[in-house]
């Protein structure tokens, strides 16, 4: 068997292989329902863009995602993980236009269809990369079940959706100001728009009053801006009717300079008094604030830039320029002609569109909204507060538990939300414009003739769909939604709600809230419940190694491939778990993947171990691998209390089960840090380190041995091979090529299961958790690694063999006498001596609490160096005893502490008591 595993741990040899495995035997596809009492646990991959690639924030979110899934499966329950891409609207068209550029071409010279068709073509050819690259990582995703938020059954969805928020009264359509891309030429969310402080300008503009100069003494109101250019566009001056300066105004008039035009001085509370002057200019159509002040004092509108951000005929002799050059020569012809009062410094919060970069612009569009504070007509509440309900009552919980505030204070101050886009990529919006009646009909189906004045000269609506409304649907219309055939009721009835969704804090607003506010309204009726999940788990950033955010243009992005190619998946895997404690952003740092890269190889070596020995006692006859895979096939292979003889089996078995105790809490919890390094420490640390150096002294019988030592050989083997495949079960969601690997070597290929993914999780068997053993065991590690201690500090060569002399309480010595072979292996001593006096002072001894040890070493020692060695621990043991009796003497402390934190605190001090005295006595001994 050993020759199945090459002499060094190769990821890349191996893990192609496995991904590729996973997805041929559709291992982890789940056909229909699950079984009768069975449990279930489905979860929604945030659909990435089809035009992505992995990065590290991906693999950070997919690892989590795959632990996850992995343990709910081994654990018994039906999983179910959906993988799907969003046709990003804006982000693929962009990608698209690009590309045509490339070739010379513009978007409008191909024409809609055409487009369209061409995007078609472009998803077919370079859409999906990261599907790719997520099963080349091993994501045990149901692939049967992979959608495309433009394919047809979801297209049918999406109008279904539409037509009846329209019909309730939840869908309307307006001209309102947006977020408007000059490049992209569509509106865009307020969640799309990245602002970044910059330094910018405020200019102060007078506007001549109209009449004063007839009177004989021109006066003006003076006003600021930002953006000069846009005062092409004012309809009014906005006063404050407080502000006592301006009380005269009242009813006046004022120039607009540059434009001549005439325009009204208004009475509103958006001019602060306390702010700037007191006056503000009032251009409805170039600032949301503006446009709510021309609505209450009925204002004309006057846009005076077009899609492109120029300037259109409204603006005059500005007409055709672009509006950075339009604001140099309206503060060129405003200072000649004595208007530009002052020019001050300012800092800006300058809104960029997210996808191109560009600043964006106010600008009065006709949208489509969704209404989230009406009521339907139907009745109920609105979706606002459908969405709020679920997550006061505690149907949605949220980890960490602060994220729930967050999301509760969103849903309060939320906005109706612009649902239409500018784009030719996307759903189209499913309403039809009458040519010559005006009407607009919203329609499942495309009609044939308007219903009110039965016109066949209907065009649809040019605009799309916000990619965030179809993928807002996801939790329901995945599972086939809205339609009512027996297989999409079953597949509700068993699915939805979804179990949890892992997600990142910038999504939150993005997907998460409106993702609840639909499946709420839409599944209301569901009998397992309305909302769309019923956990929500927000994961950390992946930042650099220097804590910064990772950026192309400041050359720190990890690229998640490169450094799976170069270290291995499980071994990043395992780094981004280890990392991830909630609510901490992760410095990713690829000295930490070398350090579990090491684990992996640990883990490897510990594997060629076992399996040499299993051949050699196959070759000798003493143990047969084959019993061992009969035993695991029928569930017997778990070591029982009556094949515990020793104190490293009962030690073992009491700590693997109290590790899996351990795991379960912290998976549930989403401590994935707690969980890895829960079963890093175990693995490395006790299992290698200690029970594999144990057990290599009950495993060399041979074949003209005794059958007490057979006997004996037989038990370790069954022990050891079932800690071992136990353990490569506890690993396998956090390390799952490897363990795959592993396990079907051991199995020899004759695996219970075809896939260690399938296999049982192992859980914490009471009867097998042990604390005497525990306790017994960290003694005996205590002595050893003090005798290897001081052996070190004796320079004692490593091959020498050296006595050693013992003084401890009768229990602790019977313990030590039992354990006498594995004293004298592990430590590397010739003979114990127990002796019934105090070794404190004794050169080259140490002392504890349970035992005192000296080596038996005729090298002299440095008296001097000794008596500082002693020094510095006593003055270590007295730090820790004050700091110990200053918490024992905090009566706050006492009483918020638990129960068993005091109790320890106080034995601890006991300790130390005992230890300080010892140590001082052997420090006397050499004055």
């Amino acid at each position: 068997m050993p020759h199945e595993l090459a002499k060094a741990y190769n990821p890349g040899a191996i893990e192609t292989r496995w991904a590729e495995y996973w997805v041929k035997e559709n291992l982890f596809s789940v056909s229909g329902p699950p079984s009768q009492g069975q449990s279930v646990f489905t979860l929604l991959l945030p659909p990435p863009n089809v035009t992505g690639h992995l990065h590290m924030g991906h693999m950070f979110e997919h690892t989590e995602t795959d632990i996850i899934i992995r343990w709910r499966r081994m654990s018994g329950y039906c999983t179910v993980w959906l993988p799907g891409t969003d046709h990003a609207g804006i982000a693929t068209q962009l990608m698209v236009e690009r590309q045509l550029a490339s070739e010379g071409v513009k978007r409008k010279d191909l024409g809609r269809e055409k487009f369209v068709e061409r995007v078609w073509q472009w998803r077919e050819h370079y859409g999906g990369v990261i599907l790719k690259q997520m099963k080349r990582l091993g994501d045990s995703v149901d692939w049967s079940r992979e959608y495309f938020t433009m394919e047809e059954r979801l297209n049918v969805a999406v109008r279904e959706v539409f037509v009846r928020l329209y019909e309730e009264g939840l869908i309307y359509r307006g001209k309102y100001i947006v977020n408007w891309c000059p490049r992209c030429m569509t509106a865009i969310s307020d969640l799309e728009v990245k602002h970044e402080e910059t330094a910018g300008k405020i200019y102060e503009i007078r506007y001549p009053i109209v009449g004063s100069k007839d009177a004989g003494s021109e006066e003006f109101v003076t006003v600021a801006t930002t953006r000069p250019e846009t005062m092409l566009g004012d309809t009014a001056v906005a006063v404050n009717a407080r502000d006592e300066r301006y009380k005269h105004l009242h009813g006046k008039k004022a120039l607009l300079p540059l434009m001549e035009r005439e325009i009204p001085i208004i009475l509103d509370d958006l001019a602060n008094p306390e702010f700037g002057t007191g006056a503000v200019k009032v251009t409805p159509a170039h600032d949301p604030n503006d446009f709510q002040a021309g609505l209450r004092h009925n204002l004309p509108q006057i846009d005076v830039m077009d899609e492109t951000a120029h300037m259109n005929a409204n603006a005059g002799p500005y007409a055709g320029l672009d509006r950075f050059a339009a604001r140099e020569k309206v503060l060129a012809d405003l200072q000649q002609g004595g208007f530009l009062v002052a020019v001050k410094d300012h800092a800006l919060a300058l809104g960029r569109c997210d996808r191109c970069k560009t600043i964006v612009e106010p600008r009065l569009s006709t949208q489509w909204f969704v209404a989230v504070h009406k009521q339907p007509k139907s009745g109920g509440v609105s979706l606002a507060q459908g969405a709020t309900d679920p997550v006061l009552r505690g149907d949605v919980r949220f980890t960490p538990e602060n994220y729930k505030q967050i999301y509760l204070n969103w849903m309060e101050n939320i906005y109706d939300w612009c649902i239409s886009r500018q784009l030719w990529w996307g759903h189209r919006i499913p309403a039809w414009h009458c040519a010559d009646c005006k009407e607009i009909t919203v329609a499942r189906e495309a009609p044939t003739q308007c219903p009110k004045c039965g016109s066949q000269r209907l065009q649809q609506d040019i605009d799309v769909l916000d990619t965030w409304f179809s993928s807002a649907l996801l939790p329901f219309t995945a599972f086939g939604w809205p339609s009512q055939d027996e297989k999409t009721k079953q597949e509700l009835a068993a699915f939805y709600p979804t179990s949890l969704l892992i997600t990142g804090f910038d999504i939150l607003f993005f997907w998460v809230e409106r993702m609840i506010m639909m499946g709420c309204h839409f599944m209301k009726d569901h009998l397992q419940g309305n909302v769309p999940f019923r956990e929500v788990y927000i994961h950390a950033l992946v930042l650099d190694a220097e804590r910064q955010k990772m950026s192309k243009v400041k050359g720190n992005v990890v690229d998640p491939i490169e450094i799976t190619e170069k270290y291995g998946t499980d071994a990043v895997r395992f780094t981004l778990a280890a990392m991830a404690s909630p609510g901490t952003d992760i410095a990713f740092n690829e000295a930490r993947t070398e350090g579990y890269r090491a684990f992996a190889n640990k883990i490897w070596n510990a594997a060629r171990f076992i399996f040499m020995n299993v051949e050699r006692a196959e070759a000798a006859g003493v143990w047969r691998l084959s019993d061992f895979q009969n035993k695991s096939a029928r569930g017997l292979a778990t070591p029982q209390p009556s094949t515990l003889n020793t104190l490293e089996d009962r030690w073992i078995l009491s700590r693997l089960n109290r590790v899996s105790q351990n795991l379960k809490a912290a998976l549930e919890n989403y401590r994935f840090h707690d969980a890895a390094n829960e079963i890093y420490q175990f693995f490395w640390g006790e299992f290698c380190d200690w029970y594999i150096e144990i057990a290599k002294l009950c495993l060399t019988a041979g074949q003209d041995s005794g059958e007490a030592e057979k006997g004996q050989t037989r038990v370790a083997f069954d022990n050891l091979l079932a800690v071992f495949e136990t353990s490569l079960r506890m690993l396998s969601p956090f390390m799952p090529f490897l363990t795959e690997e592993l396990w079907h070597a051991l199995y020899d290929g004759k695996t219970p299961k075809k896939s260690i993914a399938l296999a049982s999780y192992p859980k914490a068997e009471a009867n097998l958790l042990d604390d005497a053993a525990e306790t017994e065991m960290a003694i005996l590690q205590d002595l050893i690694v003090n005798i290897r201690n001081i052996r070190a500090e004796l320079k004692v060569e490593p091959k020498q063999r050296v006595p050693v002399r013992i003084f401890s309480v009768a229990e602790v010595q019977k313990s030590f006498e039992q354990n006498r072979t594995v004293i004298e292996k592990l430590a590397n001593v010739e003979s114990i001596e127990f002796t019934g006096e105090s070794l404190a002072k004794a050169p080259s001894a140490r002392s504890t609490a349970r035992f005192e040890v000296a080596v038996v070493y005729e090298k002299k020692v440095d008296v001097a160096a000794e008596r500082e060695r002693l020094r510095k621990e006593l003055t270590r043991l007295e730090t820790e005893r004050s700091n110990a009796e200053r918490q024992l003497s905090n009566e706050g402390f006492l009483r918020k502490a638990p129960p068993s934190v005091v109790e320890s605190l106080r034995k601890r001090k006991a300790e130390l008591d005992v230890l300080i005295k010892k140590t001082q006595q052997a420090l006397d001994e050499l004055q």
